[in-house]
């Protein structure tokens, strides 16, 4: 870049023309011999910090004075070293130039291009001791040139973002030509907008005056190249992460949004700002932090982003208007959430960087943890042995903290692990805690070993907690264990325990079993055993023995039994029709295909097709098997081929017998032990 034709060297063109004149109003500037400039009193001294108060280059807190902080990380200084830039020899150039005959430099450039700590470094390069005067904006300037009249010292002005010390008071060609006859050094910044619209002001003026440095906002690869070296030699992590990370944006830009974004996105968590915008970048930084630093689903943004329990109202915003939110470039810069390909997303790598030296986020919650671990595992672009390394750090630190779901968390990840020893401890623990889905997960691990008694209070406390699986696996071994002592209390020629016996058998498809059972109780003449003999006699299609049994069980008083003698049951096609119906056009459980089949054996193929075909889209493998079987009874081998294909692929026994797939069932009847 090329600066801005300026004054030649020396005195400038507009303090010639002030003093060409004659009498000045205002403050009085008049010709002499020996200087050429003699300046009077303005009457604004007095408004004015005395200079000798004024600190020294080298003294400015480069952030008090207009830099933009960055993050602060322990054992660095509050702002990155400052690392040369391109333009620095044009700009310490310039400032020489005016140390000598006074002026104003003007660093120009996009925001966030670094403007302000490179004037101000370049400042602090000159002559030591110069003392600088940084007036606030709206300050009165006029009196300077009086206040620094007869001083032997230099002074330099310091007027960042210019264009707010432009107007009524502030810096004007007039005032600048009595500083520069002071051969006082007015270094200033601006940005490019500020600056084209200024100079079609009558007060941007001055801006003609100036010797002009321009300073890009993408930074050189010999500049990159000067970063990376700095950031080799003192580990500043902040200088890391901009080399890696920083774009178009520059450096600078990377280094001083960084802060003000993450404020941005903190403070979004509140129920009146964007709390899901907040949340699906929470997911997306979360999830890299778990190891997961590449291109994120949006699907799995949104299941891990609406598990933060600290994060209210939204229920207030939508995906999509969170989704806008995160994306949009802060300052035409950067976004908080990054688009990678297609609907894949990943967190801004500013965030990523700088929440471990900032440590301002809360430790990734354990379903969090989860999500990642189970990604890392169906996705080959991610090691799920690092990703399990970083979550087990993470769980031990909050297992050591007190957090009991920690040790459950800590139990499933050396499952996973194949760590079946380690797991079992951790489960143990966490259900000796009060876990209840510890307690669960160690029950089933002694119940498949054979432990069943001393898996049952584990299981007992999951089910009481109202883990389903827990509830049925209990069921399953308290059933085995009934089965035992009904088994015991019938040898020992109990006729309950050979009754109830019975009852546990036919629940489990072992007709023979339960006849002997139930025959055991008859013998004894156990009355209450007679309705289940008339049912074991009608599953053999013994109708009439069935029909002996159920007139003596409801002569006892057996209302079950008598309601099988009901002349009302279901005797006609349509009542039995009426039956599935209403569940089979609501396609709930299995009525569609039953209806089907009902329709079917009553000559009726062709509404049993349809229904059939309902069983079948919703979900019922059923439905597919009996449109193959209908097919082949039609000869129609192509389509029932197909349909049993189907029905095999949803699991159905029959079908996958039919196709070879499976053995055959062995037959069942009543043989020689039916009565």
């Amino acid at each position: 870049m090329s600066a801005q034709p300026h004054a030649p060297t020396g005195r400038p063109a507009a303090v010639r023309n002030i003093v060409s004149g004659g009498t000045i109003h205002g403050p009085v500037i008049q010709a002499d011999a020996i200087s050429g400039i003699t300046i009077t009193h303005s009457g604004f001294a007095g408004t004015l910090p005395d200079p000798e108060s004024w600190p020294t280059a080298a003294d400015l807190d480069p952030v008090a004075f207009g830099v933009r902080p960055a993050h602060r990380v322990h054992g660095h200084a509050p702002l990155p070293r400052y690392v040369l830039r391109d333009r620095d020899h044009e700009l310490d150039t310039a400032l020489g130039q005016a140390r000598v005959g006074g002026g104003l430099v003007l660093l120009l450039g996009e925001p966030f291009t670094g403007k302000s700590r490179a004037a101000l470094v370049a400042m602090a390069r000159g002559p030591a001791g110069r003392r600088v005067f940084a007036p606030p904006r709206g300050t009165d300037l006029r009196g300077l040139p009086a206040l620094l009249q007869g001083r032997p010292e230099r002074y330099l002005i310091w007027l960042d973002d210019l264009d707010e010390h432009l107007g009524d008071g502030g810096l004007e060609p007039r005032l600048l030509a009595q500083l520069t006859a002071l051969k006082v050094v007015v270094v200033a910044t601006m940005r490019e907008d500020a600056y084209d619209a200024c100079r079609a002001q009558p007060g941007g003026r001055v801006l003609d005056l100036a010797h002009i440095v321009e300073l890009a906002r993408e930074w050189s690869p010999a500049e990159r190249e000067r970063v990376a070296r700095e950031a080799a030699r003192t580990g500043d992590p902040r200088l890391i992460g901009a080399v890696s990370s920083s774009g178009p944006e520059g450096v600078a830009a990377y280094l001083a949004l960084g802060p003000l974004l993450w404020d941005e996105w903190w403070r979004a968590r509140r129920a009146d700002r964007h709390p899901r915008g907040h949340a699906l970048v929470r997911a997306a930084l979360d999830l890299a932090r778990c190891g997961l630093t590449g291109a994120l689903p949006m699907d799995l943004l949104l299941k891990v982003h609406e598990g933060y329990a600290d994060v209210t109202g939204m229920e207030r915003e939508s995906a999509e208007d969170a989704l806008a939110w995160a994306v949009e470039r802060r300052h035409g810069l950067l976004p908080l959430l990054v688009r990678v390909t297609g609907d894949t997303w990943r967190a801004a790598p500013f965030c990523v960087e700088t929440v471990s030296p900032a440590q301002e986020l809360p430790d990734v919650p354990g379903p969090v943890w989860g999500c990642a671990l189970e990604a890392a595992r169906s996705d080959a672009a991610y090691e799920y042995a690092d990703v399990a390394a970083k979550a087990r750090v993470a769980f031990q630190r909050a297992a050591d903290a007190g957090d009991t779901s920690a040790l459950h968390n800590l139990g499933l990840l050396a499952d996973s692990l194949g760590e079946g020893d380690e797991a079992e401890r951790w489960f143990r623990r966490a259900a000796e805690a009060g876990e209840p889905q510890s307690a669960g997960r160690l029950g089933r691990m002694l119940a498949e070993r054979g432990e069943g008694k001393a898996a049952e209070p584990f299981l007992e406390a999951a089910a009481e907690a109202g883990n389903a699986e827990a509830a049925t696996l209990l069921g399953k071994l308290l059933r085995a264990r009934a089965e035992h002592w009904f088994t015991a209390g019938a040898k020992a020629g109990n006729p309950e325990a050979a009754h109830l016996l019975g009852d546990l058998l036919l629940g489990k498809g072992d007709v023979h079993g339960a006849f002997d059972s139930y025959l055991e109780a008859a013998a004894a003449r156990y009355e209450p055993v007679a309705r289940n003999m008339g049912v074991i006699h009608l599953l053999w299609h013994e109708g009439k023995v069935a029909d002996v049994w159920m007139r003596r069980a409801a002569a006892s008083g057996d209302a079950c039994a008598a309601g099988y003698l009901d002349p009302l049951s279901v005797d006609t096609v349509e009542r039995a029709v009426e039956f599935f119906q209403d569940d089979a056009e609501r396609g709930r459980g299995l009525d569609a295909a039953n209806l089907g089949t009902l329709l079917e054996e009553h000559d009726r193929p062709d509404e049993a097709r349809t229904w059939y075909l309902k069983g079948y889209q919703d979900g019922d493998a059923y439905g597919a098997f009996r449109l193959a079987e209908l097919c082949q009874k039609t000869g129609d081998e192509a389509e029932a081929a197909a349909w049993y294909r189907k029905a095999a692929a949803m699991g159905h026994p029959g079908a996958l017998r039919a196709l070879g797939e499976a053995p055959a069932a062995e037959p069942r009847g009543p043989g020689d032990q039916s009565r």
